[in-house]
């Protein structure tokens, strides 16, 4: 005889609960709409019958898999782990699951990636910037597939796009570095080809020269992987060079930290002996001594807008746009002024 128990249906879980099957399926999901009384009946049949609802069956019943994916370009730090759990957290309010994917930075990767969610029945997808092959948004449109950039915001691009202007975010800081009186910058840049946030925000800092009237001759840029060891490495170069710079401006905050560490190892004062700036504000910024000047990046509020947004693309509620939030600058110890 066998001991394996039967798996509790909707049938019973109505029948425990005295109500209708129909009843049961609102309780489930759209719990607001049914009476307290009557729902608390019907969840506690649900505990006491151990009763989990038949996904594929909802699956059927709304032609969707009710799953966003996400595709990251790393998860070696936490550049992205902000905005992405504020994502994953407004995806589950609407009853949304989320897949997470890392592409390595490498375009190929990604490719791999967006068709293997597609395959794997996503409803729509999260992708960071909006540097890739047109190849691949045509492919996602032939799927019916919606697809939202974030971290960027592009108002003249197809692409939905929910971020902020990278640019001119960098140029905001490098305005504050000049109006302290730095002319030798130098910058730290995280590798452009491939990644339209990092030359944006490179762009950014030559836009800022231009304003102080800096010739951008001067300006010295090493391009190296988001790693804090890279930053370090970077930073010793640009330390041990003929023409040391009084500051230096990193694409993100964990090549900051980096340098910000080198600096100290070469037996010199952050910001005494250089200045050093980030982007981001990441938890790191703060913590770090002494604390880091830096872009504040709004990634909470990013990573919710953009799940609201892909959702009603995937429910049919908008085509997309262009949603610009703002950044700020985060003025701390890490940079100061020098002697004109």
């Amino acid at each position: 005889m066998s001991d394996m128990r039967s798996v509790p249906t909707l049938d019973d879980v109505a029948r425990t609960a005295g109500v209708s099957t129909a009843t049961v399926s609102r309780c489930l999901n759209s719990p607001d709409r049914v009476v307290e009384g009557t729902r608390i009946r019907v969840m506690n049949a649900v505990e006491q019958l151990g009763y989990t609802p038949n996904f594929g069956a909802r699956v059927m019943a709304a032609k969707r898999t009710f799953t966003i994916g996400a595709i990251i370009p790393t998860m070696e730090n936490a550049i992205f782990a902000r905005g992405l759990q504020a994502f994953q957290e407004e995806l589950h309010t609407r009853g949304y699951t989320l897949l997470v994917s890392s592409s390595a930075y490498q375009p190929k990767i990604e490719e791999e990636q967006i068709r293997a969610l597609v395959a794997r029945g996503a409803d729509g997808l999260l992708l960071i910037g909006h540097d890739r092959d047109p190849a691949l948004y045509r492919y996602l449109q032939r799927q019916g597939v919606p697809s939202l950039s974030a971290w960027v915001y592009d108002p003249d691009s197809d692409q939905p796009t929910v971020g902020f202007d990278n640019r001119a975010s960098m140029c905001a800081l490098t305005e504050t570095v000049t109006s302290l009186g730095h002319r030798k910058i130098a910058v730290i840049s995280g590798i452009t080809e491939g990644n339209d946030r990092a030359r944006a925000r490179l762009e950014g800092i030559r836009d800022g020269l231009r304003k102080a009237a800096i010739p951008l001759e001067t300006l010295t840029v090493i391009e190296t992987p988001y790693e804090i060891e890279n930053g370090a490495v970077a930073c010793e170069t640009l330390m041990k060079g003929a023409d040391r710079p009084t500051a230096i401006m990193c694409g993100n905050d964990v090549l900051a930290v980096g340098a910000m560490r080198k600096v100290r190892e070469l037996g010199l004062s952050v910001p005494d002996d250089v200045s050093i700036t980030g982007f981001d504000d990441i938890e790191l910024a703060r913590i770090v001594n002494p604390p880091l000047t830096t872009v504040h990046v709004p990634h909470r509020d990013m990573g919710k807008r953009a799940a609201a947004a892909l959702i009603d693309m995937v429910e049919k509620r908008s085509s997309g746009g262009a949603i610009e939030l703002q950044s700020s600058l985060r003025l701390r110890e890490s940079l100061k002024a020098i002697p004109r």
